[in-house]
Order: C-alpha cells, then sequence, then structure tokens
C-alpha cells in the first residue's frame, strides 16, 4: 500500500557509491556530458537523522563532482521527498527540484498535467537504459516519450517463516506456489499450537484493501478498467480471492480468531514468530528484523501464489525533471542519476561499503534490471558482501522473470478503503455474502472512479 510502502522505502536504500572510475576524468567527457558549468538541485537526499545514508549520499556528490568538476549537485532532504499537496505550489514557486523525486503511483499524474520535462532526446546518453527492465521504464513513458528514470522497483511477495515451516514437516527450500498449497501449509502450521497462525490477512486501516489488490493481480484479475473510469474487480478473480480467504479462516481455522489487522500487526506477530505467512515485499524481512525483534535467517521470501505467468503488485520511485530545467541541467541530471541509481558497485549499489557501514545487504531489491549484464553483476555484488542469508529469497528471485509488475489502480487508497469492508466481513462473518459484497463495493468504487476523470 503506498501510505505504508512510503514508510518502508527509506530502509530501501542499500549504499550511495564512492567508484569513480566509470564515470569519466577531468579531460574525458561522457556521452551526456555538459559543456558549461551548471549547478542542479536533486530531491531525497537522506537527512541528517540518516546519518550513514547521509554521509554516503555526501560522499557520492563529491565523488561525482570530482569526476565533473563542471557540475555542482546540491541536494535537498524535505521530508516527504514528494508531498502532492504542495507539488503544485513548488513548481509555480520556482522551489521545485531541478530533479526530483517520486513514487511511481504519482508519475501518470505529473506527465498528464505537463509538470515534467520531456528527456526523450538525452536520455540515450544513459548507457544502462537499453537493459532496464521494460515495464518499469514504461512507468516513465508516454508512447514513445520518456520523463524520468527509476531508482527502486519490486512487487509483492509471500513471507513465510521458515523456522515454522521446518517444524511443521514442510520445506522452507519449496514455499507454496499455488493458494491450495497455501491452505495445505497454514493448517499445518496453525497445528503446531495455541497461538499459532498459519497465514494472516489485514482487512482495516486500508491494508485489507492493498492486499485484496495484490492477491488479486496475482490471479491475473485487475482493479479497473483499462481506461481507470470503472471497477474490474467483481469478477471470477475477485470472488476467488475471497472464496479463498473465507475458508482459510472458517473451514480451516488457520488464520486465528483475531481480525481487523493492520500493518503492524502482522510485522509484530511475525517477528513474534508465531506467524507462518503473510503477502508482503521482501523489505518486510528487514522491517520484522529491525522493529519487531525477529531474526533475518528465520524467514524467506517467494512470489505471490499464482502471479507467475500474470503479473504482481509492484511499487517503486525514481526521478524526474523540472518542465522548466534547461538542457544542460538535465544532461547534468542524467549523468548524476546513472552515477547514483543505475551503476553497479557505485552508488546505492555500492553493497561492499553497506556492509562496512553495518547496514543490511542482500535484500532482492531494488530491481530495476531483471536477468541482464546489470542484473546480474549486481546479483553477484549482492552475494559476495551480503550480510542476510540470501538464499532465503530464491523462490521469490527465480519468480520474478516470469512476472509483469502491475502498479497500484487509479484512487488506490479510496478504492482499498471501500475493499476493506469485503475483506473485512468474509474474515470477521462466517455467512458473508462474497456476491453481494463485491456488487456493493463495485458500486462505490464507481462512483469513487468517475469523479474528475
Amino acid at each position: 500500500m503506498t501510505t505504508r510502502r512510503r514508510g518502508l522505502s527509506l530502509l530501501l536504500v542499500m549504499g550511495l557509491g564512492l567508484v569513480t572510475a566509470s564515470c569519466g576524468s577531468d579531460d574525458q567527457k561522457s556521452a551526456g556530458e555538459t559543456d558549461g558549468k551548471v549547478t542542479i538541485t536533486v530531491g531525497c537526499m537522506p537527512p541528517k537523522s540518516n546519518p550513514k545514508e547521509r554521509e554516503a549520499w555526501e560522499a557520492d556528490v563529491a565523488a561525482f563532482q570530482q569526476a565533473h568538476p563542471n557540475i555542482t549537485v546540491e541536494g535537498k532532504d524535505a521530508f516527504p521527498c514528494i508531498n502532492p499537496d504542495t507539488f503544485q505550489a513548488k513548481l509555480a514557486g520556482g522551489t521545485q527540484e531541478d530533479v526530483f523525486y517520486v513514487y511511481y503511483t504519482d508519475v501518470r499524474k505529473i506527465i498528464e498535467k505537463k509538470q515534467a520535462a520531456d528527456i526523450s532526446q538525452y536520455v540515450g546518453s544513459v548507457g544502462k537504459v537499453k537493459d532496464l527492465r521494460q515495464d518499469v521504464m514504461s512507468v516513465f513513458k508516454d508512447g514513445e516519450k520518456t520523463y524520468g528514470l527509476p531508482r527502486n522497483n519490486y512487487n509483492m511477495g509471500l513471507v513465510y517463516n521458515r523456522k515454522l515451516f521446518t517444524q511443521a514437516g514442510l520445506d522452507p527450500a519449496n514455499p507454496p506456489k499455488t493458494w491450495d498449497e497455501v491452505r495445505a501449509a497454514a493448517k499445518k502450521i496453525a497445528a503446531l499450537g495455541p497461538g499459532y497462525v498459519g497465514f494472516g490477512e489485514y482487512s482495516a486501516g486500508n491494508t485489507g484493501g492493498w492486499h485484496f489488490a495484490a492477491e488479486l493481480y496475482a490471479r491475473g484479475g485487475s482493479m479497473t478498467s483499462e481506461d481507470g473510469k470503472t471497477a474490474a474487480f467483481n469478477s471470477p478473480e475477485g470472488k476467488a480471492v475471497l472464496e479463498t480467504l473465507q475458508k482459510m479462516r472458517w473451514e480451516d481455522n488457520s488464520m486465528g480468531s483475531k481480525q481487523l489487522l493492520q500493518w503492524e500487526d502482522l510485522m509484530r506477530m511475525m517477528g513474534g514468530g508465531k506467524l507462518g505467512m503473510m503477502i508482503g515485499a521482501p523489505d518486510v524481512v528487514q522491517s520484522v528484523n529491525n522493529d519487531f525483534k525477529g531474526k533475518f535467517e528465520d524467514y524467506g521470501v517467494a512470489a505471490v501464489p499464482e502471479s507467475e505467468g500474470k503479473s504482481s503488485l509492484s511499487g517503486g520511485d525514481g526521478y524526474m525533471f523540472n518542465p522548466k530545467a534547461s538542457a544542460e541541467k538535465i544532461k547534468a541530471g542524467l549523468l548524476w542519476l546513472e552515477f547514483h541509481e543505475l551503476t553497479p558497485g557505485q552508488g546505492q549499489f555500492n553493497y561492499q561499503r553497506a556492509k562496512t557501514q553495518g547496514r543490511p545487504v542482500g535484500l532482492p531489491i531494488p530491481d530495476l534490471y531483471g536477468n541482464s549484464a546489470p542484473g546480474n553483476e549486481i546479483n553477484t555484488l549482492r552475494k559476495q558482501h551480503a550480510t542476510v542469508p540470501v538464499d532465503n529469497f530464491t523462490p521469490y528471485v527465480e519468480a520474478q522473470g516470469n512476472i509483469t509488475n502491475k502498479l497500484e489502480p487509479p484512487k488506490a487508497q479510496e478504492l482499498y478503503a471501500v475493499l476493506d469492508v469485503a475483506m473485512s466481513a468474509v474474515l470477521t462473518r462466517k455467512d458473508a455474502d462474497i456476491g453481494k459484497l463485491l456488487s456493493d463495493a463495485e458500486s462505490k468504487a464507481n462512483k469513487i472512479l468517475a469523479k474528475n476523470t
């Protein structure tokens, strides 16, 4: 869910490199090198409250400026990195950064409102653009035009407790790939004794609707029509999502009696060692370890069941350019993004430094390149400098080549709130009428989507 993922996204910064060899030199320009001196402002500099990330950022700026002495990078650390409520005012007032941070979910609206520069004629200077995952780059494209570059990309998965799998006689190296397998595994985990929950699910605070979307996408369904104007979740796939949860809750008794759970509830349960499985991105493992007393080695991540060959709810962030930015600023900004966000071994992919700083290395995100030469190089560096058990993420990594990223729907939070009602009903009422729940949700969603479309 966007609001929750935004809280977690700062955890995903893996390191911000010192290596400068491939950035050119004082007397040798890169393909997109600028001609004169230029200063660029760049958003989402780590704040001083994150001292390790801030230190890495400043070191990277110094290294970059040494390699490109005609470019000055001025970082801006406003929190949150982008605020839709003040975005237009910053543009109008001239305070928007030249290179500004953006969540995937805001890109389309920014392009439609012409609030970002078209960088198509310059982006070819970034050598690794051709290797970026096409579904990732498509986020920043409108037809043949390009408006930005990604920094982070991930999709949802099945987070599971490997320790409980072993205790329940399940193979932690072979997690469930179908919902029937999830049901079977959840029953075995719940049978371990009082307090054990096989599968946990959200159903309040918009988190239920968020997970409904993730499970719907994995089954091949859609939240809205292709044009985003009408709801599409009242479908066989949508019914299957609710029917499976209803059966696990009331027939299998594998989901526990406590329901109406929100974001921290499942994290706390997972950290407490009695929750077997939940839907979540790989960074859930980091949060459980850092904030909820779990241990990295106890957890694994697989793809969302049945998502292979279909889609998985994805998220991420990146950078776009101020529509008033000059050509020189755009070219300088692209050089910075190539150095800081897209080069194996440098910037955010400087895993050697991250390890030295004591930050976790080994999570399979961001996944910008898929199974390409840069992607393979990044994965090799992750393993080389890993501080977490990378093999625990193998089921997730191996599935990615056969899964298409799918973004959140228009007006996601409002739709999620509507679907919280359906999710909470099937988990708290044994006789909940799934057909009526989806029909009512569809009617409300259509009214929401009809506004300002």
